[in-house]
């Protein structure tokens, strides 16, 4: 009578070279790739579907362990179980089991490494995790990233959710967000305890609602003129690139860190790169023929790289630069990033060009991913006769709108 199961020997399995599945018997089988590697592999049927599950190469599992594994599969297969997904069950309990010595704040760091890559900036990278450093280390840090529940989640964010709304909608989006990893890594099981909808949001009030969002103060536009007339009146770097800043529209960051590698007299185009934009994407510039009058100027100082150098080589203006000015000509009411609010209020009620125009003036993305598709261009002429006119109307008249010619290149 044939045998139906212990069908391969040992010596045989040897001289076995021929590519194929040779049984065994009982689901066993032997399998031989076309290069030659051997495995074992055991086969069973389930609701119906093929399955297969691998047991291990041939030099790590011998025949007769091999057998073994595919008994332990068939006695599960008579209880009704599938053998692959206790195996993976089992693999869970393992990573868990390990994951006791993963910590949240280990599972923050890595999740800083893989993702920072992608992020806009090195200084929002480290931003990112002295926040997450500052509120949660202390709390949640040195826990087990398994441990961490609702209960540690509200000890994280109740104590800031009223007095730093901002702060903690981003400290319970950061968490979420390690958390998730640290499930796809196989760190935890759980459900994600800082998710917000259908969660969270039924233990804190919406953040949006605990205090409205404090607008940068902004001069009224009307008043733009009779400000640039006074700032004009004053020496130094700082009071140069503050004009220049209101004159282009842009933010304090981008026009201390311009350098002369972004600026093209020729075509009057100052082009920054996505490095250094908000929305990551890169941005040109018009120039009005007075931003161009203040490049002239600069140019006569250049001791290195920096449009608006500092006084210190290889290093741009401080980002509170700004601030010091307006505060020593006694306008502490005004912030320096409201002047971006000013120009867009002044396009919006004194001119006739669409909110895309006004919106790229800013760096801003317009519409959609699907708008943003078959949208190509970045409306830059129209955007240059915005900037010509909003130079027009920051000196008050034509007259004082200084002539492009004779800017060195």
């Amino acid at each position: 009578m044939a045998r139906t199961i212990a069908k391969l020997t040992a010596l045989g399995i040897a001289r076995t070279t021929q590519p194929g599945n040779y049984a065994d018997g009982g689901g066993l089988y032997l399998q031989v790739t076309k290069r030659g590697a051997k495995s074992w592999i055991y086969k069973f049927m389930i609701s119906g579907r093929a399955r297969e599950m691998g047991l291990g190469p041939l030099h790590a599992v011998s025949l007769s362990a091999a057998r073994a594994k595919a008994a332990d599969c068939r006695r599960a297969r008579i209880a009704g179980t599938d053998p692959i997904e206790a195996r993976k069950r089992e693999l869970t309990k393992v990573r868990l089991a390990a994951a006791k010595s993963i910590t949240f704040a280990q599972c923050a760091e890595a999740y800083l490494v893989v993702h920072s890559v992608a992020w806009r900036s090195a200084k929002y990278a480290k931003q990112w995790g002295r926040t997450m450093e500052r509120y949660s280390g202390a709390l949640i840090g040195s826990l087990p990233v398994q441990d961490v529940d609702v209960s540690l989640v509200m000890k994280v964010l109740e104590p800031i959710w009223m007095s730093k709304p901002e702060t903690a909608t981003r400290m319970r989006e950061r968490i979420e967000q390690v958390l998730d990893w640290a499930k796809v890594r196989g760190y935890r099981e759980k459900e994600n305890p800082a998710r917000w909808r259908g969660h969270l949001q039924n233990l804190l009030p919406n953040s949006s609602k605990v205090r409205r969002v404090k607008h940068h103060p902004a001069l009224p536009y009307a008043q733009v003129a009779e400000f640039m007339a006074t700032l004009r009146k004053r020496e130094g770097v700082s009071a140069a690139a503050l004009e220049f800043a209101i004159l282009t529209a842009a933010r304090t960051s981008e026009v201390i860190g311009a350098t002369w590698d972004e600026i093209d007299v020729q075509s009057r185009i100052w082009s920054v790169p996505a490095a250094r934009m908000k929305a990551n994407r890169d941005h040109r510039v018009p120039l009005s023929a007075n931003a161009l009058s203040i490049l002239k100027r600069m140019h006569k100082l250049k001791q290195d790289n920096f449009v608006f150098p500092s006084g210190r080589v290889g290093r741009p203006l401080s980002n509170m630069a700004f601030l010091a000015l307006l505060k020593r000509m006694d306008r502490g009411d005004i912030t320096p990033h409201g002047f971006r609010s000013t120009f867009r209020d002044w396009t919006a009620e004194q001119t006739d060009y669409a909110r895309e125009v006004a919106e790229m003036a800013l760096g801003h993305s317009v519409g959609n991913q699907v708008e943003a598709a078959y949208r190509r261009g970045d409306l830059f002429e129209k955007r240059q006769r915005l900037m010509d006119g909003w130079a027009e109307y920051c000196a008050l008249s034509k007259r004082q709108v200084i002539p492009i010619e004779g800017l060195a290149a």
